[in-house]
This record gives structure tokens, C-alpha cells and sequence, in this order.
């Protein structure tokens, strides 16, 4: 009798392809290796992506009460009021309209502090003298020299670093939880990949910030 003999072929133990991370388009260069992190470690990343996103964010705000050309309300974005003793944005303090093209008017809503509002608008680095007839204030929006113009500019760039250094506090704040995350046990391969994810979210952050500012620098020295 012939014995037959069942040759069973041993299955091919594949991995799961590696979760996709919101910033895995950034990584289209790098080796496609299938390899599986931690949620964890990928919660880390996008941690770190979104943190980066409202750095961005608020540096493009601030980027926008930069005078550009006609009035407006935004302007007065980054004026705070000491209204009891409590650091207050103006824009929560009264309503900010424009009359005519170069001219805000505020109506506070707590006409007490109509000084401390006047006090906060000379302090400021607007370049404008508030006018108060005891109701309203009005600010006369002058036109932009070129040396102001400069000056706004310096002040765009200004607030590009501020953003970059935020985004790059981040950057570090992630890197070290991984790290962390390595000493207690992930895989040193691993942990290289994760940084690596986190450095390619840093450098698109930094793009964004700067194609913001070198908008913003052309739109105030255009004329």
C-alpha cells in the first residue's frame, strides 16, 4: 500500500499594512514597508499634527490685524482692555464698525470703562489717537506710508517666528513622548518612524507658516 504523504505548505504571515496617519501623504518618498505601529504612537502623531494646525491658525489671525489698505474691524483683533483688573479683548467689550472707508467707531457696551478702552487703543501699536465724545470712539485710519509699510512688515514676520516656534515646541513635546514611549518598552524601529512622521508634520506646518507671512509681507507693501 502506498502511503501517501500530505504535504501542507506553511501560510505566509503577512502583517497588517501600517495604519495611515493623517500626515502619511508628506511620507509618498519614504520605503513603502508594511509595519505596524502602536495607536498609541499614531495618537501621538496626530496629537502633534493638530497642535500644529492651531499654532498655524493663530499666527494667520494675528497675521490679520496687520492693516491692510481699507478699515476694518479685524484690526482691532489683538487689542485687549484692562476691564477690572481682567485683560479683555476689545471686540467682546463693544460692537467695531466702519463709517465711511478710514474711520472705526466703538460702542462699548459699559460706557465706565469708555477710558480704559482709549487707554488700551494709545498703548497699542495701531499708530492711531483715539476720539472720544463720551459715547463712542472713533479712530481715523490714516493712510500707510512705506516706512509703515516696512514696519507692518517686520511685524508679519515677527509673528511667522512666533508661529514657527510654537509649531517646533510641539515638535519637541512629541518627539520626547516617544522617546518616553521607547524607554518603556516600543520598538526602537518604531520609535524612528514616529519621528519621523512627526518631523514631516513640522515641515509641512513651517511651509504653511511661511507661504502665510510672504502673502501677507505682498499684500501690505502692495500700494
Amino acid at each position: 500500500m502506498l502511503s501517501l504523504v500530505l504535504l501542507v505548505a506553511p501560510a505566509l504571515l503577512v502583517g497588517p499594512a501600517r495604519l495611515a496617519s493623517p500626515s502619511r501623504a508628506l511620507g509618498a518618498g519614504r520605503t513603502a514597508a508594511l509595519r505596524m505601529e502602536s495607536e498609541d504612537g499614531l495618537e501621538v502623531v496626530m496629537d502633534a499634527e493638530e497642535r500644529m494646525a492651531k499654532s498655524v491658525a493663530s499666527m494667520q489671525d494675528k497675521l490679520m490685524t496687520l492693516r491692510v489698505g481699507r478699515a476694518s474691524p479685524s484690526m482691532l483683533d489683538r487689542v485687549e482692555v484692562d476691564y477690572y483688573d481682567v485683560p479683555t479683548p476689545l471686540n467682546q467689550l463693544g460692537s467695531i464698525t466702519v463709517s465711511g472707508s478710514n474711520q472705526l467707531v466703538i460702542s462699548v457696551y459699559d460706557t465706565s470703562c469708555l477710558g480704559d478702552v482709549e487707554k488700551a487703543l494709545s498703548l497699542s501699536d495701531l499708530g492711531m489717537t483715539p476720539n472720544s465724545d463720551g459715547k463712542v470712539i472713533r479712530l481715523n485710519v490714516p493712510q500707510l506710508t512705506e516706512e509703515r509699510r516696512k514696519e507692518l512688515a517686520k511685524s508679519a514676520k515677527a509673528f511667522g517666528e512666533e508661529g514657527k516656534t510654537a509649531i517646533r515646541n510641539v515638535r519637541r513635546d512629541a518627539i520626547d513622548k516617544i522617546k518616553k514611549m521607547e524607554k518603556d518598552g516600543m520598538g526602537e524601529d518604531e520609535s524612528a518612524n514616529l519621528q519621523i512622521d512627526i518631523q514631516e508634520v513640522l515641515k509641512k506646518s513651517e511651509a504653511e507658516a511661511d507661504k502665510a507671512v510672504k502673502q501677507r509681507e505682498e499684500d501690505i507693501m502692495t500700494i
